[in-house]
C-alpha cells in the first residue's frame, strides 16, 4: 500500500462564499447584490431559488465553526460580502457589516482555525451595477476603497487574502454568455473591457491590502484554469498540453504574472481590445505571494499534432455533468509554474457535486464517490509536491451544501449535508475521511 504523506506545514482547509451560505440578505444593513437581482428574474436560477436564506450562516456561524473544529479543519476560506460593507457600493459605510466579519474572524481564531478572506466572490453591489458595474472603470476605484476599509479593520488578524475569485466567471459567464449575474450578453469590446477592469481591481486590491495592514499579509488572485491532460507523458504530448494551457489561460494570467496581454490574442481582437490607461499593466502585475487555482476537471486529453480531444459522453461524470479527471490538478500546477514561474500555488477550490441524500438510520451521508474523487485528485497534488513544485495548501470545496449559483440548491458540493428546510447540518463520510487525513497528514 502506498502512503501519500504531505509536508507538516501543508495547509488543509475548506472554502465557502458569502452569497452561497450566509443568507440574511436583509439583515444588519446589507444592501442588494447583483445576485439578489438576478435570482428574481424568472428562469435564470433553477427552481426559482435564491440566496435569501441559503445556509443561514449569518446567524449560525458559531455552530458552523464548532463543526469545523470537530472536523480538524486548520484553515477556512470565506468571502466578504461587499454590499454588507458598502450597501451602495461606496460612500456610506455600514459598521454592522464590518462588525459581523470582525466577530466571524474572532470566532475562527478562538477555535485555532486560520481565516483566509476573499474580497470579491461575485456579489457586486447592485447600486454599482446600476452605474455600469464592471463595465465602468469607476467600479475599480470603489473596489479599492472597499478593500482598504476591510484591510484596515481585519488585517491585524487575517493574514491570507484573495483579491478576486475566478475573474473568468464574473467576466465570461456574467457578461458574455449571461448565465450568471448580471446576466448580460454583450459585444466583444464591452466584455473584454469588463475583464480588464476585474484585473485592475485585483491589482488595486493587492496594493490596498499591503498599504492598510500594519503587519505582513499574503495576497494573491484565484483563477479557475482550463487544463488539457497530455494523452501520454511523452515530451511531445506534454509540450502540446502546456501550449494548450498557456493559450487558454493567458488572457487573465499573463497580465497578472508577466505584466502584458498575450500578443497573439490582443492582435486578434483588433479594435475590440480593451482600452488601457498608462500604468494599468504595472498595477495589474503587482507581485503576488501566491496564485490560487480552482479546479474541478480537465477539458479533455491533448495529443501532439491533434490538439484537444473532447471526452466521450460516457466518460465518468459528477452530478454537475463534469468529467472526473484526477490528473488535472497535477498538470495545472506543473504548467502554471513552468510557464509563468509561479513561486507558490494554493489549490483554493477542488471538489464535486453528487446527490448526497440522507439515508434513514445512518449517522452520516455515505458519499463514497466524493471520497474517491478527493483521494484521486489529492494524489496529483502529492505528485506535484514530490517533484518539487511549490504547492502550499488545499481547500476543499465546499464546507456546506449551498446555493450553487444558477443551479440553485440542486447541486450538493458540501462535505457537510444541509437540509434546506430545517437547515440541519450532517457531516458526510467525506468530512470524516478528510478529518482523518488532516490528523494523519496524509492517506
Amino acid at each position: 500500500m502506498h502512503r501519500y504523506q504531505f509536508p507538516k506545514n501543508f495547509v488543509w482547509g475548506t472554502a465557502t462564499s458569502s452569497y452561497q451560505i450566509e443568507g440574511g440578505v436583509d439583515a444588519g444593513g446589507r444592501g442588494a447584490s447583483i445576485w439578489d437581482t438576478f435570482a428574481r428574474i424568472e428562469g435564470k436560477v433553477f427552481n426559482g431559488d435564491d440566496g435569501s436564506v441559503a445556509c443561514d450562516h449569518y446567524h449560525r456561524y458559531e455552530e458552523d465553526f464548532d463543526l469545523l473544529g470537530k472536523l480538524n479543519i486548520r484553515a477556512y476560506r470565506f468571502s466578504i460580502s461587499w454590499p454588507r460593507i458598502y450597501p451602495e457600493g461606496r460612500g456610506w459605510l455600514n459598521q454592522q457589516g464590518l462588525d459581523f466579519y470582525d466577530r466571524l474572524v474572532d470566532a475562527l481564531l478562538q477555535r485555532n482555525i486560520v481565516p483566509s478572506a476573499t474580497l470579491y466572490h461575485w456579489d457586486l453591489p447592485q447600486a454599482l451595477e446600476d452605474r455600469g458595474g464592471w463595465r465602468n472603470r469607476d467600479t475599480v476605484k470603489a473596489f479599492e476603497e472597499y478593500a482598504r476599509i476591510v484591510a484596515s479593520r481585519l488585517g491585524d488578524r487575517v493574514k491570507n487574502w484573495f483579491t478576486v475569485n475566478e475573474p473568468w466567471c464574473a467576466w465570461w459567464l456574467g457578461h458574455k454568455t449571461g448565465v450568471h449575474a448580471p446576466g448580460a450578453q454583450e459585444a466583444e469590446k464591452v466584455h473584454r473591457q469588463v475583464s480588464h477592469h476585474l484585473l485592475l481591481a485585483h491589482g488595486a486590491g493587492v496594493l490596498a491590502l499591503r498599504e492598510e495592514t500594519s503587519s505582513p499579509v499574503r495576497v494573491g488572485l484565484v483563477h479557475n484554469c482550463a487544463v488539457g491532460i497530455p494523452f501520454t507523458e511523452s515530451d511531445e504530448d506534454i509540450a502540446e498540453s502546456r501550449e494548450y494551457f498557456r493559450r487558454e489561460n493567458a488572457w487573465l494570467l499573463q497580465p497578472v504574472l508577466a505584466g502584458s496581454y498575450p500578443q497573439d490574442q490582443w492582435d486578434a481582437l483588433g479594435a475590440d481590445a480593451p482600452d488601457i490607461h498608462p500604468g494599468d499593466l504595472r498595477l495589474i502585475s503587482q507581485p503576488c505571494d501566491f496564485l490560487g487555482l480552482n479546479l474541478y476537471n480537465a477539458h479533455g486529453f491533448v495529443r501532439a499534432g491533434e490538439g484537444m480531444r473532447p471526452l466521450e459522453s460516457w466518460f465518468p461524470r459528477t452530478d454537475f455533468g463534469w468529467p472526473v479527471t484526477p490528473e488535472c490538478l497535477y498538470w495545472a500546477i506543473r504548467h502554471v509554474v513552468e510557464i509563468w514561474d509561479v513561486n507558490d500555488v494554493i489549490v483554493t477550490e477542488n471538489g464535486c457535486a453528487y446527490p448526497d441524500e440522507i439515508t434513514e438510520g445512518l449517522p452520516h451521508v455515505e458519499d463514497y464517490a466524493r471520497v474517491q474523487y478527493l483521494r484521486e485528485h489529492l494524489k496529483g497534488v502529492h505528485r506535484a509536491i514530490s517533484e518539487g513544485l511549490p504547492v502550499s495548501g488545499y481547500y476543499l470545496w465546499s464546507f456546506l451544501d449551498n446555493f450553487e449559483w444558477a443551479e440553485g440548491y440542486s447541486k450538493r458540493f458540501g462535505m457537510v449535508h444541509v437540509d434546506f428546510e430545517s437547515l440541519k447540518r450532517t457531516p458526510k463520510l467525506s468530512a470524516l475521511w478528510y478529518a482523518r487525513l488532516i490528523s494523519q497528514g496524509g492517506f
